[in-house]
């Protein structure tokens, strides 16, 4: 919906959760009744900080994601004041390691998390984001969007664009702290950053080029009366010089202090035995490639601590090693409640079975400090240092057992629907750790489902860059594997080519298309129904190069041996009635395409539910139908209720409902409630570009609608450089005798004519309409539309009898072929009493002028501008062309 149509304002006062579909599951984290209480037991030696002072002012509006905080914190007063000063002056703060201490195990991610806990009341919003993968970092901003009061029905999109926005305007929150934690690279995490506004940004990184984009904040070791009084804290029976050498032995790394000292709690060492054990550790590690330097104290801390778990706890032992090749990221619970294809390990297998053990498992992690599990998300997270030492003690076996048994438990979650809304928080929830694994190199075939599923999970969701490396990454495993004929390697194939073609990349999706159809020709013969499926994705191909009559042939062929082979109510079969339908409409048979679409929408409901994404794609072609068969005020009617209802299932900025954002806008339009239309397209064209730049296909064709609202709105000199521009990129994309092509230039000569430079609209309509004669035949709807708008040159050049010659031969045809009452007919039937009378036949004029305008006015409604113009005598009705779904 447009802002100028939506009534509805934003509820504020309490912000709404996150969809279903963008809910982690179980994510009490988010929930406002579960926002942290300020701490009162500051540990020793500690400065309060000011929610301390002032427990009673509460706590932020908006709390989302921040980790748990660790009772055992220590030390670093003068960081966390420095880092409250540096948030305060500067508006982006990024906390970097020392360069003498690498990259791990400083403890930045826990000096932000107390930072947050101790400055509870100094925020009204405080979000934390997972920023190793850009993915994971617009998946957070999306959930963000309710908390904002960006709703269905408000008055923004409900996209990042708008979450960004929102937040450098301040509304509602105006004290607002977002946390970038582990940001790899600041060329990928910066679009992310609103650009200005009240708040702060926050930035944990290893990267050191960080310090020339944020103020840096350098975390070192702790000072050693740091070390000492973490150690004396969780074992008070050592002496000072006992905690001296350790925290020496150490190196005074707080991971490995902190290690120490939960192994001396739970076991009460003593130090020179625990010293010995960490020396012969550290020998062990001197042989490994993995450790850094500066990471032995910790590894070898983490492996006295295995060493122990190993022993007492096989099982246990067994689950964190699975977790060593999952992603730093939390990592649900749920995780491991999935039935795993095979076995992994017996011990492993009997705890995976039984949610008590599993429960037991998890607790005897946790008491030797090498995960943290947090119960309000219900999520366990493990420390990379921790995979690093748990991957370095393993044999090569024993990393291909656990790699794929953490693949088999990612695969038992799959719900294999990913075209189904309900389940992408699932995919969502996968994926990261889908990457980490390198689940693309197992061989097998539920894996390989899983990794399809993802595909066609964020094809769904608009991330096509993710789906396009995820899909070219496995393509190439597979490929190497078994070879490009391998049905999954095909099917996966398949995929990538959609993939491309949403971005608009077709000539590569085009070779993939033309490949994967010669595979299943030459493997599974020319009837088969991957062989068909195949057919119809070149069937696209062909409406991609313009040629719209060889697509629709093909097409056709496709949907009669879908029919006789597996029957009308067959999944498969209705996508092909589907694409059949865009073939027809775009060969400009609206009639047939409306009375086959709505057989086919009829039976994807009862199939899959009205409200599923394959349904509402068909009923989308329907409602295209219908405003191409003239029906505008019904279409608009339809339109309407789809685009709420995308919004509301898919959320704003999903590639699906931005599309019907623009469809709104151009019914809007036909309508003629040219205001609404104008402010819907531009919303849609701003976010359409910002998600995927310029250059895409929807983008593009937003950019053509905003052109021709601006036109009617008197902008036309804007109307016209926008008009040219995207011109240009139409012209770059399809080329330029494309009949999309030609359709933007001929919407831009109505500009040029109305600016006054009518030889150029001639100019470039004759062009026009010869090409489109010539490629979609002179029957076309586009090519009739076409003949209008040149006879208005003719007229606006004073070639009043070539103009009515051309306007009674049109008039003609458009009557023959979209019917006598249909608004292009009479467009043209209200055009052709102006040449009448400039030449004279006054009476004939007046005649079918007032005919025509009293058809119009059943057709459109009194309030139409187009009837209005037909009433008087100066205004002759243009016709747009608007490029329809390929």
């Amino acid at each position: 919906m447009t802002a100028a149509s939506r009534t509805h304002q934003a509820t504020r006062a309490a912000p709404a959760p996150p969809p279903s579909h963008l809910r982690k599951q179980e994510d009490l984290v988010n929930q406002p009744s579960k926002s942290p209480q300020p701490r009162t037991d500051v540990p020793p030696g500690t400065l309060p900080g000011p929610a301390d002072r002032r427990a009673g002012r509460g706590t932020p509006a908006v709390w989302g994601n921040v980790p748990p905080r660790n009772p055992n914190f220590t030390g670093r007063v003068e960081l966390l004041d420095a880092l409250h000063r540096r948030l305060r002056k500067e508006k982006a703060t990024a906390v970097l390691p020392n360069a003498l201490h690498g990259m791990g195990g400083v403890g930045k991610t826990l000096l932000a998390v107390e930072y947050l806990y101790r400055h509870l009341g100094d925020y009204d919003l405080v979000w934390w984001i997972s920023a190793e993968r850009t993915a994971q970092i617009a998946l957070s901003l999306v959930e963000l969007a309710p908390r904002l009061g960006l709703e269905a029905g408000s008055e923004a999109t409900w996209s990042v664009t708008a979450v960004l926005e929102a937040l450098r305007r301040g509304e509602p929150y105006d004290n607002w702290l977002l946390v970038f934690d582990n940001a790899d690279s600041p060329e990928a995490v910066r679009p992310y950053f609103p650009s200005g506004g009240p708040g702060n940004i926050l930035v944990t990184s290893r990267n050191p080029q960080w310090a020339s984009v944020a103020k840096p904040l350098e975390v070192n070791v702790f000072r050693r009366e740091e070390s000492v009084d973490l150690l004396r804290r969780r074992g008070p029976d050592i002496s000072d010089d006992e905690a001296d050498r350790l925290a020496e032995a150490l190196g005074d790394l707080p991971l490995a202090i902190e290690q120490a000292a939960a192994w001396r709690a739970e076991t009460g060492m003593p130090v020179d035995e625990y010293l010995r054990l960490l020396d012969e550790k550290q020998v062990d590690l001197l042989g490994l490639a993995a450790p850094l330097d500066y990471q032995l104290p910790v590894i070898a801390a983490w492996n006295v601590s295995l060493d122990q778990l190993e022993a007492k706890n096989p099982a246990a032992m067994q689950l964190l090693q699975l977790c060593a090749f999952c992603a730093p990221e939390s990592i649900s619970r749920n995780l491991f409640a999935g039935r795993a294809g095979a076995s992994i390990t017996p011990e492993l297998d009997a705890v995976l079975r039984d949610p008590i053990r599993l429960g037991q498992a998890i607790r005897e992690i946790g008491r030797y400090s090498l995960a943290r599990f947090d119960i309000r998300a219900n999520t366990l997270q493990i420390h990379r240092l921790v995979q690093t030492a748990l991957i370095s003690r393993m044999t090569e076996a024993e990393q291909q057992r656990m790699r794929q048994g953490i693949h088999l438990l990612l695969s038992a979650n799959d719900p294999n629907d990913p075209h189904n809304a309900a389940h992408w928080p699932r995919y969502g929830e996968l994926y990261a750790h889908l990457i980490v694994s390198e689940a693309v190199r197992s061989t097998d075939p539920y894996v390989r489902r899983l990794i399809i599923n993802e595909v066609l999970y964020l094809l769904r969701w608009g991330n096509y860059e993710a789906a396009l490396q995820l899909a070219r990454s496995a393509y190439e495993s597979w490929r190497q594997d078994g070879g490009e004929d391998d049905s999954k390697t095909l099917e996966l194939s398949k995929w990538m080519g959609a993939v491309l073609f949403c971005e608009g990349r077709y000539g590569e999706c085009a070779a993939v298309n033309d490949r994967v159809l010669e595979a299943y020709r030459r493997t599974v013969g020319e009837d088969h129904e991957d062989t068909l499926d195949a057919l119809g994705n070149v069937a696209i191909d062909h409406r991609v190069k313009g040629d719209f009559a060889a697509a629709l042939e093909l097409a056709e062929s496709v949907h009669g041996r879908y029919l006789r082979l597996l029957g009308e109510e067959d999944p498969e079969t209705l996508r092909a009635a589907h694409n059949l339908g865009v073939s027809l409409r775009l060969a400009g048979q609206f009639a047939r395409a409306r009375e086959l679409d709505a057989r086919t929408w009829h039976s994807k409901q009862q199939l899959y539910g009205q409200d599923h994404v394959v349904s509402l794609v068909t009923w989308l072609s329907l409602i295209l139908d219908i405003r191409e068969l003239g029906d505008y005020h019904t279409a608009l009617t339809y339109q309407r209720e789809l685009t709420e209802r995308a919004t509301r299932l898919l959320g704003p900025n999903n590639p699906f409902t931005l599309s019907n954002d623009r469809h709104l806008a151009v019914a809007l339009r036909k309508a003629g409630q040219h205001e609404e239309a104008q402010a819907m397209a531009e919303q849609s064209q701003s976010a359409l570009v910002a998600r995927y730049g310029e250059n895409n296909p929807g983008s593009m064709a937003s950019t053509l609608e905003l052109s021709i609202d601006l036109r009617h709105a008197g902008d036309l000199t804007t109307a016209r450089n926008l008009g040219v521009r995207v011109h240009r990129q139409y012209a770059d994309l399809y080329g330029p005798k494309h009949p999309h092509t030609l359709s933007a230039e001929i919407d831009l000569a109505i500009t040029h004519r109305l600016l006054g430079d009518a030889e150029a609209s001639k100019a470039i309509d004759e062009r026009g309409l010869a090409d489109l004669r010539r490629v979609l035949g002179e029957s076309h709807p586009s090519s009739l539309v076409c003949a209008t708008n040149l006879a208005s040159d003719l007229y606006a050049l004073g070639e009043y009898e070539a103009a009515r010659e051309l306007d009674e031969q049109t008039l003609a045809l458009s009557t023959e072929v979209l019917g006598a009452d249909h608004p292009s007919t009479l467009a043209c039937a209200a055009n052709l009493p102006l040449d009448l009378n400039a030449l004279g036949r006054r009476e004939e004029a007046e005649r079918l002028h007032s005919a025509t305008a009293e058809r119009l006015n059943r057709a459109l409604g009194p309030d139409h501008p187009a009837v209005r113009q037909a009433v008087d005598w100066e205004h002759r009705a243009d016709c747009d062309i608007d490029p329809l779904p390929l």
